[in-house]
């Protein structure tokens, strides 16, 4: 913050702060703003006058935060910032340049608010930028969403109907860790109490939620993305085993974790793990790996092989 600027300028950009950062102490504060430590509790002060809770809280993990049902004034964007927000609603949700979607209806309040000098070139872009949806992503009910995040933040296991690929439901009670975006597609990390395992749900196919009354404790030190990996290359009902002719730090750039567990194995190194879909695995993952390989298991995988390689073979053939 520049040595010119108002208090009041300052005054808002405090009030940014405490929102960013409930908690931060007055030396935080006063740095990030440019000044003094007793500078920032003025700036402090003129919040409260303009009648803005602004709570203290003594002790070593103490600091300022905003009291409940503050009245705050309105979400100011910087023009940078509009243009960000659209690009990363539109890169996630294409179809948020149309007025009637969901999230395009959202945006374009969002938009339609802010100051016609920042507005107008968000605007713009939203209307004539064009996005191609990901291949395999995918839209979950807001509903059934934040009913899992609610439960997630609250730790309390919920009762689950669930739908899988091939058309099969059923009821799951699960204790939620954690909501993950994964290429386009969410996905409910949980431990299931049927299988006392770990287990991954796509939101998209969860029909229902309900909250329980029972309380649960995740695991210490969960990283949701490392356990998703983990999660999506096991427990599927078809085994993989693939032997490659290359040295494990050569092939690891082209295998993630969900097709399975890279070991070495001599001069070369093979992989194990198991899917769901052995003609996904085979089309689009196995046949990007740029390294003679050999398909030990299982027969399901090695069949999905024969169908690509016959394919493939076909369409070499000379038509005379």
């Amino acid at each position: 913050m520049s040595s010119q600027s108002s208090p009041t300028a300052r005054a808002l950009r405090a009030l940014e702060i405490l929102q960013d950062r409930p908690g931060v102490s007055a030396a935080d504060l006063g740095e990030r703003l440019g000044v003094t430590e007793r500078a920032a509790r003025r700036y402090v002060v003129i919040l409260r006058e303009a009648g803005i809770p602004v709570e203290a809280t003594r002790g070593p993990y103490g600091g300022y935060r905003l009291g409940r049902g503050a009245r705050l004034p309105a979400v100011m964007f910087t023009q940078e910032e509009a243009l960000g927000l659209v690009m990363a609603v539109l890169d996630g949700q294409p179809a948020a340049t149309d007025a009637e979607d969901l999230v395009g209806r959202a945006l374009g309040k969002v938009v339609r608010a802010l100051p016609d000098s920042v507005g107008r070139q968000a605007a713009v872009l939203r209307e004539h930028a064009a996005a191609v949806p990901r291949q395999h992503s995918t839209r979950p009910d807001p509903a059934t969403t934040s009913a899992l995040v609610a439960a997630v933040a609250s730790h309390h296991r919920v009762v689950v109907s669930y739908r899988s690929g091939s058309g099969r439901t059923w009821d799951s009670e699960v204790d939620p860790w954690a909501v993950v975006v994964r290429l386009g597609r969410w996905y409910l990390l949980c431990h299931s109490h049927h299988a006392d395992a770990a287990r991954t749900y796509r939101v998209d196919r969860i029909g229902a939620v309900r909250e329980t009354t029972q309380r649960f404790e995740p695991p210490a030190g969960l990283d949701p993305v490392a356990a998703l990996e983990e999660a999506l290359s096991s427990g599927w009902e078809h085994e993989t085993r693939v032997v490659l002719d290359a040295p494990l730090a050569r092939v690891a750039p082209w295998v993630h974790p969900t097709m399975g567990r890279l070991e070495s194995l001599g001069e070369g190194c093979v992989l194990v793990g198991t899917t769901s879909n052995p003609e996904m695995y085979a089309q689009e993952w196995l046949a990007r790996v740029p390294f003679p390989y050999r398909v030990e298991g299982g027969p399901e995988l090695r069949a999905a092989v024969a169908v690509l390689a016959e394919r493939l073979r076909t369409a070499l053939e000379d038509p005379r």
